[in-house]
């Protein structure tokens, strides 16, 4: 499968894979499939049975976690 030429910059995207994640966030892939697999984790999007993490809800969730 090629890449698009033109790939959508990180901090544009609705939702992130867990590697884009880790990467965008400095958050270990392990830690954030953790996080993912908490009941009720507000930034979780299933595709199937795959994970994905919706930038917003996770930019406010570790923005709300910063300020405890």
């Amino acid at each position: 499968m090629s890449h698009p030429i033109n790939p959508v910059p990180i901090h544009l995207k609705v939702a992130l894979t867990l590697k884009e994640a880790a990467e965008y966030s400095n958050i270990g892939i392990n830690k954030i499939d953790y996080m993912l697999r908490q009941p009720n984790c507000p930034f979780v999007l299933y595709v199937g049975t795959k994970k994905l993490v919706k930038r917003k809800e996770f930019e406010a969730f570790i923005s709300k976690k910063l300020i405890l």
